[in-house]
């Protein structure tokens, strides 16, 4: 883990599958309501697996490439079908002739695709024997793309696909051999097709705190991100505002991948449009920018509701 305080909850290190092999399903619904409702969440085995999950993650791709050498499993090629026909639907789907410049209605085309399909696509990732969790996993892969009604995409979405991988992780779909694929394989690709969705359709960020936030549509690469510069003999936070530094290195490390997209979407100062990321440039180390990352998201996810509510939902029935 990359810090102390640890969660007790499913992770990928877990050899053998948490569900039983009896175990019965439900499709997730909303569980939070008011605010008392956070606590609920904070204290679900839910939220222990969600965050283990993730620092588990975290922890296994310390000081390492996205280019390094990994096991890719028959799970993760699934996968990355998966999200290969999502990719090839934008293609089929080209933004319609509108008077607004942003959300184009389009891809509410698009979205419909998937609503159908989801439950197809999820089954032919999973196990024979598990297929029965199709109708609950695939809620959460229609819930990472965006919502169709407003035509964004945030960090709520994003948690949604985590927990999506989280729910393979449960089921036994993916092991712990799948550690580094999950990140740099699947969720790398999930990353670049999300983007394309943002440049095609024009999508809107969902709940952007605009320049007190990380970033207007993700926040777990920037963790995973960190953590892959930990001990990097040369290269310190300082760097990933250096044009070069990200043009010659992004497709090695995720963070600078993530920087390179900002700056293509966003023009002038990266101080003004970027704040708190220009800040985090000033920490002195990647262990330190990767620590206080983890707390930031500990906090967006525990109070944020609309993150909550993709999530609480047991992740798997046991």
């Amino acid at each position: 883990m990359a810090e102390t305080e640890q969660q007790s909850g499913s992770t990928p290190e877990d050899e053998a599958p948490e569900v039983a092999a009896g175990a019965t399903f439900m499709v997730p619904k909303k569980e939070i309501s008011m605010v008392p409702d956070m606590g609920k969440w904070k204290r679900s085995q839910a939220y222990a697996d969600y965050m283990g999950f993730v620092l588990t993650l975290n922890e296994g791709v310390k000081g390492k490439k996205l280019t390094c050498e990994y096991k890719v499993s028959e799970t993760i090629e699934k996968l990355l079908d998966l999200l290969a026909t999502l990719d090839r639907w934008i293609n089929e789907t080209p933004p319609v002739d509108q008077p607004s410049r942003f959300g184009n209605k389009a891809y509410r085309t698009w979205y419909s695709k998937l609503d159908q399909e989801a439950e197809a696509l999820v089954s032919a990732v999973l196990p024979a024997e598990r297929c029965a969790a199709a109708p609950e996993i695939a809620v959460y892969l229609k819930e990472s793309v965006g919502n169709p009604t407003r035509i964004d995409y945030g960090t709520g979405h994003e948690a949604a696909f985590a927990a999506f991988l989280c729910c393979l992780c449960k089921v036994g779909a993916l092991r712990v051999d799948d550690q580094l694929a999950i990140v740099f394989q699947v969720f790398n690709r999930y990353l670049s097709v999300m983007r394309k969705l943002q440049r095609t359709y024009r999508m809107e960020p969902a709940g952007s705190q605009g320049v007190w936030g990380l970033d207007d549509f993700q926040f777990l690469p920037f963790i995973w991100g960190s953590s892959q510069f930990v001990d990097h003999p040369t290269l310190e936070p300082r760097h990933f505002i250096d044009e070069r530094v990200v043009n010659e290195q992004h497709q090695d490390y995720m963070f600078l991948e993530c920087i390179k997209f900002i700056n293509e979407m966003k023009t002038g100062p990266f101080a003004e449009h970027s704040n708190q990321l220009w800040n985090i440039s000033a920490v002195p180390s990647w262990s330190k920018v990767n620590q206080g990352l983890i707390k930031m998201y500990k906090a967006e996810v525990g109070l944020h509701p609309a993150l909550a509510e993709e999530l609480l939902a047991a992740l798997m029935k046991s």
